[in-house]
């Protein structure tokens, strides 16, 4: 399996990161990472086939949203919190906690902050 590449987040304009954010298939998909980590391509909860699903992580890799990592013969899929942290403080943070219902607030080490 092709290693696939991923964007250095410091080139990526904010107007990118929101336009790949604004779709609510990606959102969901946003979701689901944050709520569970990592998710492999094929267990994703979506309501769109396969080579829809693929476009979609394509969209949300090339905005450095997510990063793909192979993993033998699948490819897990996870979000670069802490590399759009550094780029665009409190934005992917603010977007997880308004998709997932109930998701703690992070501090800037990633630990849950009171």
């Amino acid at each position: 399996m092709r290693a696939l590449q991923h964007p250095d987040v410091a080139n990526i304009p904010l107007s990118t990161v929101l336009s790949a954010l604004a779709d609510p298939v990606r959102l969901r998909i946003v979701a689901e990472l944050a709520r569970s980590g990592g998710i492999v391509c094929g267990q994703f909860d979506v309501p769109v086939g396969m080579s829809t699903l693929s476009h979609h992580l394509k969209v949300l890799r090339e905005a450095g949203v997510l990063r793909v990592t192979p993993q033998g013969s699948y490819r897990t899929h996870e979000l670069r919190h802490e590399e759009m942290e550094r780029r665009f403080p409190g934005v992917l943070e603010s977007i997880t906690r308004a998709v997932v219902p109930g998701r703690p607030r992070e501090d800037d080490r990633g630990r849950p902050s009171p």
